[in-house]
């Protein structure tokens, strides 16, 4: 029998055994439920360690040419290209991603990367003089010790929304990954230690305290939070009492309106493409769809192509588990609760879907297919709650202005999209629509870089966007520098 590891923490550049009374917490494969390592739940001193090794880096680190660390974070662009099947094999062991949704979280995050490879050309300062023999410049300066605490749904893509550009402004890190998926970003901590000098990227595992204590600690500067609203708001709150910059992403439920006119086939693919990928475990999946007039065509084609969706790693059609079994128990309540108490009509069960039922029966595993549901009332659970899996819920609205309205009442901001041929329809819902990032004939209409990413409402709590040129200012403050030179002169600074 192969023993079961339990994870080290990756403090100045070297893997620091967990204490061995340190409680731990089983970290499972989503494809069969079995235990394939043990996280430890660190206690202070660990926090201490990550955080002193991340402070003494600061200095060096900091004081290095932003073109010197370009050069640094381009090298290690370079170590994990080489290493991108690895990752994405790890992915799909302890998340469940099928291997292309794995590819591309890889991809994603290192696109990140690509772009802070490029801050030296972005991140130009301004000069002027601004008064008889004085001149005046500003220049970006790093905060200090950042720390980062991520959610289980993209392993590397979501650390790396921070980690390069907090690192190519010359701070320096501490990530507290999932405790639930952590190979992926330990494995990563390790490789980046061949580029990186020790201590400008630490890893901590652990749970809800050890996020606590790097929130708390005093030599953090800076929290980078992603995970459920509720956690989000709680962050933002603590860390600014404590004096702290803080942006917390939350939670979302994301509309997707189809118009009359928009084209059935593209609406339909991109739809299932947008609550199913991930099994639905993404925070810019469209989990309702707002259907303007009678479309059976567009509700027929959704449900068809969801039916065809098998659990699976590897195939052109496959969907791959949630994450646990409570995850599992969390969704199928609330689709129970659509149906029995909203009264929402079940046009495509994943709960009974024969494939899927025989995957979870013979692996163990959290296996749950796509549902499809057509709701009554704004108001339902499913419809204004945020459910993070496989589920879509459908409502029907009279006009553009009545989907604007059920969109504009969510309590969340992140995603809208609308389907439509016409560009002045178009228009017309990105100007009134409320969530902040909107797509137009695109399902997931998540921001390139050097656009940033980020919600509004409760999708997004602090100091702006998470990536993109927002970034820029949330991992550095200015510094004004005014200097006068040359003959004295009886002449003042306001002349």
């Amino acid at each position: 029998m192969t023993d079961i590891p339990t994870l080290a923490n990756f403090i100045d550049n070297a893997f620091v055994a967990a204490d061995a009374s340190a409680e731990t917490l089983a970290v499972t494969t989503p494809h069969t439920g079995a235990v394939i390592a043990h996280v430890p739940l660190s206690p202070a001193s660990a926090v201490d360690a990550a955080v002193a090794s991340a402070k003494q880096a600061f200095d060096a680190w900091s004081q290095q040419t932003l073109k010197t660390r370009a050069s640094t974070l381009l090298r290690l662009l370079v170590v994990l290209q080489a290493h991108a099947s690895e990752l994405a094999q790890l992915i799909v062991r302890e998340h469940g991603k099928t291997l292309a949704e794995a590819h591309g979280d890889v991809a994603k995050g290192l696109e990140t990367l690509e772009y802070a490879v490029g801050l030296p050309q972005l991140c130009s300062g301004h000069a002027q003089q601004v008064s008889g023999g004085v001149s005046c410049r500003d220049e970006r300066v790093a905060l200090g010790v950042v720390c980062g605490i991520v959610p289980f749904n993209f392993p590397l893509m979501v650390p790396f929304w921070t980690i390069p550009l907090a690192l190519g402004m010359g701070n320096t890190y501490v990530l507290k990954p999932s405790e639930k998926c952590p190979l992926t970003m330990l494995r990563v901590a390790e490789l980046a230690g061949q580029v990186l000098p020790p201590g400008v990227l630490n890893l901590v595992n652990g749970g809800q305290r050890v996020a606590e204590m790097l929130v708390d600690h005093a030599d953090t500067r800076a929290v980078a939070f992603v995970g459920s609203s509720a956690v989000a708001r709680m962050v933002h709150v603590r860390a600014s009492v404590a004096g702290k910059r803080v942006v917390a992403l939350g939670g979302a439920k994301n509309h997707l309106v189809a118009l009359p006119d928009c084209d059935v086939e593209m609406a339909a693919r991109d739809i299932v493409v947008s609550f199913t990928g991930c099994a639905g475990q993404r925070c810019m999946a469209a989990s309702v769809l707002l259907v303007v007039g009678e479309q059976p065509e567009l509700l027929r084609r959704v449900v068809e192509r969801a039916r065809q969706l098998m659990p699976g790693t590897t195939e052109p059609q496959a969907m791959g588990p949630v994450i646990d079994q409570a995850a599992f128990d969390r969704i199928t309540s609330a689709i129970e609760h659509a149906e029995t108490a909203d009264h929402a009509e079940v046009l495509l069960d994943g709960r009974r879907t024969a494939s899927f039922l025989e995957k979870r029966r013979d692996t163990g595993g959290f296996w749950l297919g796509p549902t499809v549901l057509l709701h009554r009332a704004a108001g339902d659970q499913a419809v204004r709650q945020e459910v993070f899996g496989p589920v879509l819920s459908v409502l029907q609205c009279r006009d553009l202005d009545h989907a604007l309205a059920v969109e504009n009442s969510s309590a969340y901001g992140n995603a809208a999209c609308v389907y439509t041929r016409q560009g002045a329809l178009a228009e017309y819902f990105e100007r009134r629509v409320g969530a902040a990032m909107v797509g137009v004939n695109v399902g997931v209409p998540v921001p390139r870089e050097p656009f940033s990413f980020g919600g509004t409402k409760d999708s997004r709590f602090g100091y702006g966007d998470i990536t993109g040129d927002a970034a820029l200012d949330f991992f550095s403050f200015r510094r004004k520098v005014t200097t006068k030179w040359g003959e004295p002169s009886e002449k003042s600074w306001m002349h």
